[in-house]
């Protein structure tokens, strides 16, 4: 193969390369101007910061806070926590405070203006936190309705124990104040140490399994568990709640605490936020999630939790598909701040295919016109000098030969596709046969005024 046949197929490539570019080019800038026009009203990106209301330092919430901070940092945002006495501070927070965005709360323990707002939505149900009643041995309680008439702490003063306390009480008709019945606002810890004395008939408060204060507790025989014979009611009246299962030896296996299966009842700890809340950062807060709960725990299935239900609040929907289907594909393959910008603009994907489609349709035609208007414009230059030649007079030679030339010049110098080679060799052909007819006709007025001359001469 000679030197001459590469560079003859670079120069087709190049050829081809201007050809497709030519045709699809203006439909990409148009689409791309559009783009980038609608992309202004696209949702804004996530912030750098976000702040979660957590509970006090030690306590679960704090802990489970922290966990989500570190997951945040590696993706370059700043998880701030914010520390309070628990879920009516964070409630609080959420409602009043534009800063606090997030948080982790008991269920149950909503405001009544939290739902009538309507800008709080749940990410997911975290764990189970029971809610623990212990009264003095020599006491006969069976149910809650038998502490009519004692004295009972029902945890700290607007914390989300009393309120879920003096909930199920009240639906057992038992109020503060009434037929001698006393509720005391005290922690765990010094309800534990009340009952130790005798200073309180009973005390209720909602932790975790591990929390340890449960054990000396469990083990002091002047003390009983209560058992939750009616747990499936209290579950079906209060959604919030679900009905639990302390097996036997399920907290201390060597020392068999509790010493019996008990039942019980337990709100689950949620993660809410605020619709001022970005929803990119959903996947990241169910990611940590999962990786934190999905084991399930002493009180729940593996996989059972994180969960859409035991909730008081509307499902975000980015969570719920999250929780239903997982991490979108970009998600899982792309960084964050990546897979971010892809689901903010996947709502232009369907206007940016209806609009690409027909400007890919249309590109062709219209590039075919292009041609082939600059090849009729050379053809009508080429018809008038026909015309005038074919007319009595014929013009000025001169007039002619000098378009012909500056045509002939034009056409050395354009780039034609090699699909339109045809039309430009057809015009090439013409271009000599009108060329040829002019110098024809000059030839034969040449003639015809050299006959004249010669007549007048010899005459």
């Amino acid at each position: 193969m000679s030197i001459v046949e590469p560079i003859r197929l670079l120069d087709e490539f190049r050829q081809r390369r201007r050809q497709l570019l030519r045709m699809i080019g203006p439909g990409i800038i148009g689409t791309v101007a559009v783009f980038a026009v609608a992309f202004y009203f696209v949702e804004p990106p996530p912030p750098q910061t976000v702040v979660i209301a957590t509970g006090g330092t030690g306590g679960r919430y704090h802990a489970f806070a922290e966990a989500y901070a570190d997951a945040f940092a590696r993706h370059g945002i700043t998880l701030e926590l914010r520390e309070t006495a628990g879920s009516v501070e964070n409630f609080d927070l959420l409602l009043h405070d534009d800063t606090v965005s997030l948080a982790i709360v008991q269920g149950g323990t909503a405001p009544p203006d939290a739902h009538a707002a309507d800008s709080i939505e749940a990410i997911a149900s975290l764990y189970f936190e029971p809610l623990w009643v212990f009264h003095r041995a020599d006491l006969e309680i069976e149910h809650l309705g038998d502490l009519k008439g004692r004295r009972i702490a029902v945890g700290e003063a607007d914390s989300g124990s009393s309120l879920l306390a003096t909930q199920v009480l009240a639906m057992n008709g038992i109020h503060d104040g009434r037929d001698g019945t006393e509720f005391l606002n005290q922690s765990g810890l010094q309800a534990a140490s009340s009952l130790g004395v005798d200073h309180v008939d009973a005390a209720m408060f909602v932790v975790g399994p591990e929390s340890p204060i449960l054990l000396p507790l469990l083990e002091d025989p002047q003390l009983v568990l209560m058992d939750f014979a009616r747990q499936q009611a209290y579950a079906r009246r209060l959604p919030f709640l679900k009905d639990v299962v302390l097996e036997e030896g399920v907290v201390d296996f060597e020392k068999n605490l509790p010493r019996k299966r008990v039942r019980l009842i337990a709100p689950a700890a949620n993660l809410v936020t605020t619709s001022a809340m970005h929803d990119a950062f959903v996947p990241l807060l169910l990611e940590v999630a999962l990786e934190q709960h999905r084991g399930g725990g002493l009180l729940a299935d593996d996989g059972e939790l994180p969960s859409q239900d035991y909730v008081s609040f509307p499902v975000n929907p980015a969570a719920r598909s999250y929780l239903a289907h997982g991490p979108s594909f970009f998600q899982r393959h792309l960084s964050f701040w990546v897979a971010s910008m892809i689901d903010r603009t996947k709502i232009l994907i369907i206007p940016l295919l209806t609009l690409l489609i027909p400007l890919f349709k249309i590109a062709p035609p219209v590039y075919r016109w292009r041609i082939r208007s600059r090849i009729y414009r050379w053809y009508d230059v080429l018809r008038g000098i026909d015309q005038k030649l074919r007319e009595e007079n014929g013009g000025d030679p001169s007039e002619h030969a000098a378009r012909l030339q500056a045509m002939s010049n034009e056409l050395n110098t354009v780039d034609i596709p090699l699909s339109y080679m045809e039309e430009f060799y057809n015009l090439r052909l013409h271009i000599d046969l009108v060329n040829s007819e002019l110098e024809k006709r000059t030839g034969q007025r040449d003639s015809t005024q050299a006959n004249d001359v010669a007549s007048l001469v010899s005459e």
